[in-house]
């Protein structure tokens, strides 16, 4: 495949949108008569604290960062209802991929999107506003039923975080992948070599992983730095699984 011009873009309908019945609504906006862009992956997730703090990493520290978290992974709309709380996530391709689908979403808050860009996705959206135990007002939590990738740097990042290789099929595949050679178990923050009690094998000799994983795995056996976390490494192999706690 030619990946000249292609981009890919992560695209998350969050549990706002589900707990509203949007789906239908939001899939047909992105649809590939408007768009021209073809789906790449698509997947239901039961989101965990680790892979919502990793997606929202760039807000950690800031007031409003439990109540996103909450947010996303569906605590906010699904308190009592566990089985509920998910997302929909979905690798959208082709041209000016990222751009085309974040004019549908529109602005990211509702009530700019309703008054500046009226008919688009978020317009449907609402603003919460938060207040702490003593009842005062501490923030807002935008609930815009939407997640879109904001760049190419964030769309590579995020895909990357939320899809594994095998999520997506080798043909489509436009980042750089790479063969594991060895086991990788995870825990507790911590990667293995050997199995260890209550690990998770991330993944296993013959896996076709992202090269950038293996890349900051091989920083954190040297002790470098490197610009993937290790959590961002671990939380696409977790998903779904009955270790990974919602």
């Amino acid at each position: 495949m030619n990946h000249k011009n292609i981009e890919q873009t992560l695209v998350l309908i969050k549990p706002d949108a589900l707990k509203n019945s949007l789906t239908g609504y939001v899939l047909s906006q992105l649809s590939e008569f408007h768009t021209g862009l073809r789906f790449a992956g698509a997947k239901i997730v039961q989101v965990s604290k680790m892979l919502a703090e990793q997606h929202y990493a760039e807000h950690q520290g800031k007031i409003f960062f439990p109540f996103i978290i909450d947010y996303l992974m569906g605590i906010a709309h699904y308190p009592d209802e566990v089985w509920k709380r998910r997302v929909k996530a979905f690798v959208y391709q082709g041209e000016d991929a990222i751009q085309k689908v974040r004019t549908i979403c529109g602005p990211t808050d509702p009530h700019e999107a309703r008054e500046k860009h009226p008919g688009c996705i978020r317009a449907l959206g609402t603003v919460v506003i938060l207040k702490d135990k003593s009842g005062q007002e501490i923030g807002q939590r935008i609930d815009n039923l939407i997640h879109a990738s904001a760049n190419v740097e964030d769309a590579e990042r995020e895909i990357k975080l939320w899809f594994k290789p095998s999520d997506i099929p080798p043909g489509m595949h436009i980042f750089p992948t790479q063969i594991s050679k060895e086991h990788i178990y995870y825990l507790n923050g911590k990667l293995y070599e050997k199995y260890c009690e209550g690990s998770i094998c991330l993944f296993a000799p013959g896996d076709c992983v992202w090269k950038s994983d293996i890349e900051a795995i091989n920083s954190y056996k040297k002790e470098t730095i490197s610009k993937t976390s290790i959590e961002s490494v671990a939380a696409k192999y977790m998903i779904n699984l009955p270790f990974d706690k919602p």
